[in-house]
This record gives structure tokens, C-alpha cells and sequence, in this order.
């Protein structure tokens, strides 16, 4: 089983327009309204691929029935959301046929009480004893600590279970200092933490804050990774076009299936770039366009440079 912590978890709902346009009223041509956060995108996408997962984090109010009633249509999903008193929070993405792209609106989320907080981590301990990995995604709720992901980095590590982050801004400098087994920021939250724009020696000033790996994303350019077995870049054949919302949760799905199935880091990032790739070309979060991914697989490049580890 691999275990999913979305602390912020979202009722999510996508509006598809003909051409955004600020200021001015629309005609929506499809709503879209399911299960969200981060860590909820990358457990639909593991559970496509064939993993048993297990959903944590906190739910609330109207919208966190809503989100748990949606989990429970999803095969291979157990939700194991912990309630809270507050409402969890509404996202809500507009994407555009003209020109394309995609625009986000999210709430901070319910306030979290210290009870709470300490109800969640006595779950959460429960729930790593099964786990084969967990996967530490997105925004803290407001109430619970900036330190919070540092500490269930923690938690993991002393009960042996491999720990991917995936946050940004002060969880994720904090985190990082836990000496998570994996950390996936985007370029803004590497730029953020390390100061430097430049991937590589962002890359690497990251890694020195203590992960074991860093994965960044690239957004078309595909997925940098330092490892301790060295450095690859890995790049889809050429960028398509789409919806880009969800697919770093679709490269934090490949990375953490491919460590449970222990492939060796080659593999992992050909998984993880194809699965983001073919994220975009889907209309929401945490689905994939299995054809294209089937398609991407083979056609990946993963370029290794060991003298950069």
C-alpha cells in the first residue's frame, strides 16, 4: 500500500470556456467537480497504474463529504481522511479552448485546531505500518505548523518508510532538512528556496539541504534529477499541448510507484515524464491520457551525467 497526506485536500472544480477574458461574463461549456489537493491527484493516478492507496489528510464540512463520497467511486482508493470542524476548501480551475491554458482560484483552506493536528498524527503513524510509501503533497491548512511536513518526514524515516515531498516555500525548507528520501519541486519553489533561477545549481544546493534525491520539474523541458547514483535530465520528445494542472502530481505518482517497484532511476524518470506529459492533454487533475502515456514510454530520452552528482 502506498500512503498519500494531502493536509489541505480540495473539493476540486474545473469551468472549460471558449476564451478567458478578465472583466467579462462567460458561457461555461463543462464543469468538472471532484476529489482534490495534491496528494488526492497523485493517489488517482497510482491507483490507475495498479497501487493500492491510502488517502490521509483532513476533510470538513459540506465539501469534505463531497470530496470523501468522490474517493469512494475511485478503485484502489481507501480514504482515510481524518474530520476537522471546519469546511475544506473549494479550487477552482478555468481552463480556456482559446488560446489554451489554464487559470487557478484556491482557497487557504479550514482552520485546523491543535486537537485536530494531534488526531492526525496519531493516525498517521497507524497508517505507515502497512504503508511501502509515502508521499507528503501540497499546502498546510491554516493552524497547522509550518514545521509540520519536517516532522512527519521524520515520523516515516524511524518507521522505515521511503518519504517523497512535495511542497513549497517554508514546509518545503523545513521539510527538506528532515532528510526526506525524495523531494519534486517545481522551478518557482527551487528558485524560492535556493535563490538561484539556474536548474543545476539549484538542484544541487537543494540536495545539500539534505534530501537523498531532488527531482525538479521543468514544465516542458521535462524532469531534472541529482540522485546519489548521479544526475539525468529527462525530457518527453516534444511538448504538448494542454492543460498543465496536475502533471507534477503525475511525476510524483510515477516517482513514488517506481520506488516501491524498486526500478532503478532511469526508469523512475522515464515513468514520471511520461505520466506528466500525458497529464496535460486531460482535462483535470489526476487523470492521464493512457494512449499518449503508452505512446510516450519508449520515446522518453533520459540523458545521465554521473560527474555532476
Amino acid at each position: 500500500m502506498i500512503l498519500t497526506v494531502t493536509l489541505n485536500t480540495a473539493l476540486d472544480i474545473t469551468y472549460r470556456v471558449r476564451s478567458l477574458r478578465p472583466g467579462t461574463a462567460h458561457r461555461v461549456t463543462d464543469v468538472v467537480e471532484r476529489p482534490g489537493g495534491k496528494g488526492v491527484n497523485v493517489a488517482r493516478v497510482l491507483a490507475a497504474l495498479g497501487h493500492e492507496v491510502t488517502v490521509t489528510g483532513f476533510a470538513g464540512g459540506g465539501t469534505g463529504r463531497a470530496v470523501r463520497d468522490g474517493l469512494t467511486a475511485v478503485p484502489g482508493i481507501t480514504d482515510a481522511l481524518v474530520p476537522i470542524g471546519g469546511p475544506t476548501r473549494r479550487t477552482v480551475t478555468v481552463v480556456d479552448d482559446v488560446p489554451g491554458g489554464a487559470t487557478l482560484l484556491n482557497e487557504p483552506g479550514p482552520a485546523v485546531t491543535p486537537a485536530e493536528w494531534s488526531a492526525f498524527q496519531e493516525a498517521y503513524e497507524d497508517l505507515l505500518r502497512p504503508a511501502a510509501a509515502v508521499a507528503l503533497c501540497g499546502s498546510l491548512p491554516p493552524g497547522v505548523p509550518v514545521g509540520a511536513y519536517a516532522g512527519l518526514v521524520r515520523t516515516a524515516r524511524a518507521a522505515n518508510v521511503p518519504v517523497l515531498l512535495d511542497t513549497g516555500g517554508e514546509p518545503l525548507r523545513r521539510g527538506i532538512a528532515a532528510r526526506p528520501d525524495i523531494v519534486k519541486p517545481n522551478a518557482d519553489e527551487l528558485a524560492e528556496l535556493t535563490g538561484s533561477h539556474e536548474p543545476l545549481r539549484a538542484t544541487q544546493d537543494a540536495r545539500r539541504r539534505g534530501a537523498r534525491a531532488v527531482v525538479s520539474s521543468l514544465g516542458a523541458d521535462g524532469l531534472l534529477a541529482l540522485t546519489p547514483e548521479g544526475l539525468w535530465h529527462a525530457a518527453p520528445p516534444t511538448p504538448l499541448p494542454g492543460n498543465p494542472t496536475g502533471a507534477g502530481d503525475s511525476a510524483v505518482a510515477g516517482l513514488v510507484s517506481a520506488l516501491v517497484e524498486r526500478l532503478p532511476w532511469p526508469d523512475r524518470l522515464t515513468r514520471a515524464t511520461a505520466l506528466s506529459a500525458a497529464t496535460v492533454r486531460c482535462r483535470t487533475a489526476g487523470e492521464f491520457d493512457r494512449c499518449v502515456y503508452e505512446d510516450l514510454l519508449p520515446r522518453v530520452t533520459v540523458t545521465p551525467d554521473a560527474t555532476a552528482a
